[in-house]
């Protein structure tokens, strides 16, 4: 194969395919194509995964004892933990009580739980560049900060959203997954379902190929969204300019809204922040920002396999989350900035502070799985 043959993108022009000499495929059409992909499969994903949540999903449960909202909660947690991000965790979630093996309440905390797991990833890619020879405390204090604002937020959060939920104002408590939004996609995916029926197919079986669809619907949906380089001299220029809370929490819903991703918006603070481009102050309403927004892929879900009621239950978390960001923002804070950063300084601190804060992170999921 010779260099015609090759598939080449140049940076400094507009982005074609050179398919073997014969075509020439304009980057926004592979984005199109990738993007229709990735929201075929992953509509079918939540399909195979609520058909497997049936029997595999109750076996799932009953084998970590997740028995009420509590233990929900941690189990959500560490399923975020496992696959690094909490998009695919809340749709398990939403696809659990779709097929009836978790009730609203369970739903809602477990939702939570993906999210305070979720922020386990910008620890990750800070612990990377502390290898790659930066300084600890810039590298890693991001993640930190990134866990700890989550909590601070998503717990008082989850509290509010639970009184709603209880107190009559919504009507999901005994409320069942009703009619989805799919009846377009019934033309497409019930032959498939129906093929895998004749099969046999054990719920195990489905589950697994759900979680294996939906992990590539994402990758595919992150290859038609816009990549978002921290690197770039637009984005360093954004972090010498913003600086108002409110900005930066603007900022953060849009990245999170473009990304679809808390992780990946999240992450992108890493380089930032050892560059000196972003001061650690101005990430905390950055964070708190893309905290709400992340929700924007679970609420489709949630229409999707759950109709109104699943819908609604993942509505509550979202407005709880945002209701909670805003009265911090406007009323608290600088009172929460300082309260956050010096918790921060206190566990990055040393190793030994780093390893008992890292303990914690992943003993609290476990013991909540008891309760």
């Amino acid at each position: 194969m010779n260099d015609d043959d090759t598939v080449r993108i140049k940076a400094d022009t507009p982005a074609t395919v050179d398919v073997r000499g014969i075509s020439l495929i304009p980057a926004w059409v592979l984005r199109i194509a990738a993007a229709v992909s990735g929201l075929l499969v992953f509509v079918l994903a939540l399909e195979l995964l609520k058909e497997g949540a049936r029997d595999y999903g109750r076996s799932m449960i009953a084998l970590f004892n997740v028995t009420s909202p509590v233990s929900a909660l941690g189990f959500g947690w560490l399923l975020a933990y496992m696959f690094l991000s909490g998009s695919p965790v809340a749709a398990i979630a939403v696809t659990f009580f779709a097929a009836g093996t978790i009730d609203a309440l369970q739903t809602f905390t477990m939702i939570t739980g993906s999210r305070l797991g979720a922020s386990l990833i910008v620890l990750g890619v800070g612990f990377l560049y502390y290898l790659r020879g930066h300084r600890r405390a810039a590298s890693i204090a991001i993640g930190v900060q990134a866990l700890i604002t989550t909590a601070a937020i998503y717990l008082p959060a989850m509290a509010l959203g639970l009184w709603v939920l209880t107190s009559g104002l919504v009507q999901t408590i005994h409320a069942e997954a009703d009619a989805p939004l799919r009846s377009v996609f019934d033309w497409l995916y019930d032959p498939v379902l129906a093929a895998i029926d004749r099969l046999g197919a054990p719920g195990w079986v489905q589950f697994g190929a759900g979680i294996v669809a939906l992990l590539t619907a994402f990758a595919l949906l992150d290859r038609a969204l816009p990549q978002v380089d921290p690197e770039s001299n637009a984005f360093g220029r954004i972090g010498r300019l913003v600086y108002r809370p409110m900005v930066m929490f603007a900022l953060g819903m849009a990245v999170t809204s473009v990304t679809m991703s808390v992780s990946v918006s999240l992450s992108i603070l890493v380089p930032l922040s050892v560059r000196g481009l972003v001061r650690r102050e101005n990430t905390l309403p950055y964070i708190m920002g893309a905290n709400i927004t992340t929700f924007i892929d679970t609420l489709v879900a949630a229409l999707i396999v759950g109709g109104a009621a699943a819908f609604t239950i993942v509505l509550v978390e979202m407005v709880s989350v945002a209701i909670l960001s805003l009265i911090v923002i406007v009323f608290f804070y600088h009172w929460f900035q300082r309260s956050i950063l010096y918790l921060q300084d206190a566990i990055v601190r040393n190793r030994k502070t780093l390893a008992i804060f890292l303990g914690i992170m992943f003993l609290a999921p476990a013991v909540l799985l008891a309760f």
